[in-house]
């Protein structure tokens, strides 16, 4: 991939167009540097807003296909190894019937998860509609933040980029010790004999 100093003068010189390019490929770094450019002078904010929630939006829905078209592509026995069994995925398909929305706002906020969440999503078939609304709600505000962050801090992307990487993981570690917890406890309440 492109170093950021590279990112920063292709998007210095050719515009937004390459702005919405790169945000579907890589969202909150391209959208901080473009941030700190319109600090800069080199945007507008308000078109870049929209330039960029439109490519995370478009980046999204090409990880939904992937798991929705994708699937089918995958030898049963790949599926098999993988753990998409028919028992799983009818597991995942009620779990986004239930909880998709839930779900899906968590794996934008954790970043590091997101992909995964979204894959999932288009494998358990959650309809197209409340997954891009879902999606777009999660959208404006993480847009909104990582401009921000861009906007007035912008100068230390470096530095920026590695807060993003390790913040989304820690976000990451705090859902999955969450979830074990809750999981053991969910077990526990189950196994034990009620009056």
């Amino acid at each position: 991939m492109f170093g950021l100093d590279q990112i920063i003068a292709l998007l210095s010189s050719h515009g937004l167009v390459l702005v919405g390019g790169l945000s579907i490929l890589e969202g909150p770094i391209v959208t901080v540097l473009a941030s700190w450019l319109a600090s800069n002078g080199a945007f507008d904010v308000v078109p870049l807003f929209f330039v960029l929630v439109a490519g995370d939006l478009i980046g999204d829905l090409g990880f939904y296909f992937l798991g929705r078209k994708g699937l089918g592509i995958v030898p049963p026995k790949w599926r098999h190894r993988l753990g998409l069994d028919g028992r799983r995925l009818r597991k995942m398909l009620r779990h986004f019937r239930e909880k998709g929305g839930r779900t899906l706002i968590a794996g934008k906020i954790t970043h590091s998860a997101g992909a995964a969440i979204l894959v999932a999503a288009g494998i358990s078939r959650m309809p197209v509609v409340p997954f891009f609304l879902y999606n777009f709600l999660a959208t404006i505000p993480k847009t909104g933040a990582l401009m921000a962050l861009g906007y007035f801090m912008g100068s230390a992307y470096a530095r920026i980029d590695g807060w993003i990487s390790k913040g989304s993981i820690i976000v990451l570690a705090i859902l999955v010790i969450a979830g074990i917890g809750w999981y053991i406890h969910h077990k526990r309440q189950s196994s034990c004999p009620q009056d």
